[in-house]
């Protein structure tokens, strides 16, 4: 990115985004989330695009969250890139006085082009943590992306998506089956003992969820009775794509 002085400031646009399932797992090295803090929301998570801010202070960078051993110290006027975030410190990765580092920092060393970064920054991060919860217990709510949908509850059964000149809306059904054994009485025409006997096999219907969605975040939800929840629908903010 250039003129980051003596240009005028571009709006940050907030958006929702449509994502399909899987367009968010491929990472960067070094941005594994296998050992990923819970306090920490990583960039990849909600975005595959890479959020740059500069360098406005000389800004310490520490081996974690909490302090740590001193990596290095970032150069002014120089681009990091955001790779997870607090509500309190940010992990970039970008150039020290000695060469390439990624570690914490101190956000108020470094600017966005847009004054209301922060604020939003903070809004993911609250979102996420929200996210992350309905992900675990295998839910979904009202706000949540498709790829997210696809994490908490895996492939839809049947799809439906209707395009036109102003987005993209439809739905995903999702089907509970359990497979379901049948016998048959049999007598024994010789001993006249009756036993059962196995017959066949069919896939029973055990519950429906239903999720609508338009440009790509669930808009309605509609679940059968007898499928185990909570049987309140959830809401959350719909995702947010930071953008100039």
């Amino acid at each position: 990115m250039n003129g980051w002085h003596g240009i005028a400031v571009r709006a940050l646009v907030v958006s929702l985004f449509f994502v399909m399932p899987g367009t968010l797992t491929a990472r960067k090295a070094g941005d594994s989330l296998l050992d990923a803090d819970p306090e920490v929301v990583y960039v990849r998570e909600f975005t595959d695009r890479d959020i740059e801010l500069l360098v406005v202070k000389p800004a310490p960078v520490l081996s974690t969250r909490t302090g740590g051993r001193k990596l290095g110290v970032l150069k002014v006027d120089t681009e990091v890139e955001l790779i997870g975030f607090t509500d309190e410190v940010y992990k970039v990765r970008g150039t020290a006085r000695h060469g390439g580092v990624s570690g914490w920092v101190s956000p108020k060393n470094l600017a966005s082009k847009d004054k209301d970064f922060v604020a939003n920054l903070k809004k993911v991060y609250e979102r996420q943590k929200k996210v992350r919860e309905l992900i675990a217990n295998n839910e979904v709510a009202i706000g949540m992306s498709l790829d997210e949908v696809a994490r908490s509850v895996g492939k839809p059964t049947k799809t439906k998506v209707r395009q036109t000149k102003t987005g993209d809306s439809g739905s995903w059904e999702f089907v509970d089956y359990e497979e379901q054994d049948h016998y048959r009485y049999v007598q024994d025409p010789q001993t006249g003992r009756v036993f059962r006997q196995f017959s066949h096999t069919t896939r029973e219907e055990r519950g429906k969820l239903m999720v609508e969605f338009e440009d790509g975040v669930v808009t309605a939800i509609e679940e059968s009775e007898n499928r185990s929840g909570t049987g309140q629908v959830k809401i959350v903010v719909p995702p947010i794509v930071f953008g100039w």
